[in-house]
């Protein structure tokens, strides 16, 4: 059974069925928003302090490829001693960020797949600087730093977008821009 719905046959539902729907549904939105970029705006930011345009959506296409990270470890370090920190990497085109997101979300949607149970149930921990931030089960760290950051960085591009008046798909329903209309 991958439906997510438990039968009347008395199976089990796997983690995995839970997990799998929820990614499936924020990255489709979370691409859908994505979509909307325009690219003549790519550079702007709505304050000094905010990430541009084009860089909010270069980070929402990085985000998927924590599924692997947590998934094939148990910890990660953020600040690793002796390694120097890579730079971000830059926004090329809203083409070429798609590109990187949906590459990313291939690869993510194999690794929550190929999960048993106790794969998801295993402890991960975040530190910094050999510091423990967080140890949780991997598939509380799937929904908060990965589903959860996503959904979070999704809704600062909805605003983006509207501050640059782009008009707003469906996300949990309809938005103003198509409010009674097929969504």
């Amino acid at each position: 059974m991958r439906s997510g719905v438990p039968q009347s046959t008395g199976e089990s539902v796997q983690i995995v069925d839970m997990v799998l729907p929820e990614f499936d549904h924020e990255t489709a939105v979370t691409r859908l928003l994505m979509e909307r970029a325009p690219e003549p705006r790519l550079s702007w930011a709505p304050h000094p302090r905010s990430r541009t345009l084009g860089d909010l959506c270069l980070h929402l296409a990085e985000l998927p490829s924590w599924v692997v990270t947590v998934m094939q470890g148990t910890a990660y370090d953020l600040t690793q001693p002796g390694v120097e920190s890579t730079p971000p990497p830059q926004s090329e085109s809203p083409r070429a960020t798609l590109e990187r997101f949906d590459e990313h979300v291939g690869r993510a949607r194999a690794a929550i797949t190929g999960a048993s149970d106790i794969d998801f149930l295993a402890r991960w921990t975040l530190q910094q600087a050999g510091r423990t931030l967080f140890t949780m089960p991997r598939v509380s760290v799937l929904r908060s730093l990965v589903i959860g950051h996503l959904i979070h960085h999704r809704g600062q591009l909805s605003v983006y977008l509207r501050l640059c008046d782009v008009a707003l798909p469906a996300i949990y329903g309809p938005t103003a821009d198509n409010a009674g209309r097929d969504v």
